[in-house]
């Protein structure tokens, strides 16, 4: 273990180094910077990099470095999405850098990102993973990975923080009614069992607005993690109606009713194993069978099976199948004033 002095050491010669010697933030991470590094030469050079990543449709790559360095391949390969955090991040980062600098590609560019998000929306309120449409479970409401709520929270912000006060009285009037089917969406895909609301899956069917498979270890589940995010949203709303004060209610409910108690996740020589301890924190698992409420974990073959161990070597370790998500849920919930 090191000694407070080292960290101390560490952590001062760390400081001292330039900002590009220790730099690897996302383009979320950029918007949290100064005006004056948007007018640096490291500014420029990265803003440049994520311009370079704008698809023709307005949005960017996921899974991608889009701030370090340039897209320089055919631009109709160019992959856009909403999924995996992926164009909300450079479109903060874009209204900064506009708001620093007054630079109008910075302007023009976050336009058309915005108004690419503002298109993609189904008339149901729900979002896709990627637009313009494309086969397969892309087309599905996405909750996964926190999709429509990161897009919800940007337009959220969109229509009140300075750094998009540049914003027209339109767009910001299309964002907040954007939002209201949003989250009237939300309210609806809520999963109902015997008569009792519950929580949502990861992704809805866009039609129907049913809890829908994705990929054949994502089955129609309820979903621990991404509920979790979305009661959160719910919550921060400032002016709830009764439809989200019921939702959020009986979200929460549903998450003590579902916590796991006795046991805690660990790697042992690589693997993750599920071991008993009765002092664990309560945990949740990713997935619960709609009907039963009962905890499930998948093979690539789609075959639910019940304990984590059941599962083969490559999804056991390559996914997360439990998490501590209710618990801040429950901090958030207790000060909630609607509660």
């Amino acid at each position: 273990m090191l000694r407070l002095s080292t960290i101390t050491f560490v952590t001062l010669v760390v400081l001292s180094l330039p900002a590009s010697y220790v730099d690897d933030a996302t383009a979320a991470d950029l918007s949290k910077r100064p005006d004056s590094w948007f007018g640096s030469d490291e500014g420029r050079k990265t803003l440049d990099c994520i311009l370079s990543w704008q698809s023709d449709h307005g949005d960017w790559p996921k899974n991608t470095d889009t701030t370090t360095k340039p897209y320089s391949g055919e631009r109709s390969k160019l992959d856009g999405t909403f999924d995996n955090g992926a164009t909300t991040g450079e479109l903060r980062a874009l209204a900064r850098a506009f708001t620093a600098t007054g630079d109008e590609r910075y302007e023009k560019a976050f336009l058309k990102g915005f108004d690419h998000i503002l298109k993609a929306q189904y008339a149901n309120g729900g979002w896709p993973q990627y637009y313009p449409l494309r086969e397969g479970y892309y087309t599905n409401i996405t909750f996964n990975d926190h999709c429509m709520v990161r897009l919800l929270e940007f337009l959220r912000d969109a229509t009140v923080a300075d750094e998009y006060a540049f914003l027209d009285g339109n767009r910001r009037d299309a964002a907040t009614q954007a939002i209201e089917r949003g989250v009237d969406c939300i309210v609806k895909c809520q999963i109902v069992v015997n008569g009792t609301l519950t929580v949502w899956c990861a992704q809805h069917d866009e039609v129907t607005l049913a809890p829908a498979i994705a990929r054949s270890y994502e089955l129609a589940s309820l979903s621990g993690s991404e509920s979790a995010g979305i009661l959160k949203y719910l919550m921060s709303i400032e002016k709830p109606t009764p439809e989200v004060i019921r939702a959020v209610k009986a979200g929460t409910a549903w998450f003590e009713s579902a916590r796991i108690e006795g046991i805690r996740i660990e790697k042992i020589g690589g693997d993750r194993q599920v071991i008993t301890d009765d002092a664990a924190s309560p945990v949740w698992a990713r997935f619960y069978e709609i009907e039963t409420n009962r905890p499930f974990f998948c093979d690539r073959d789609g075959v639910p099976k019940y304990k984590l161990n059941e599962i083969g070597n490559e999804r056991r370790n390559g996914y997360a199948w439990y998490g501590n998500w209710g618990e801040s849920l429950a901090d958030a919930y207790a000060v909630w004033p609607h509660r």
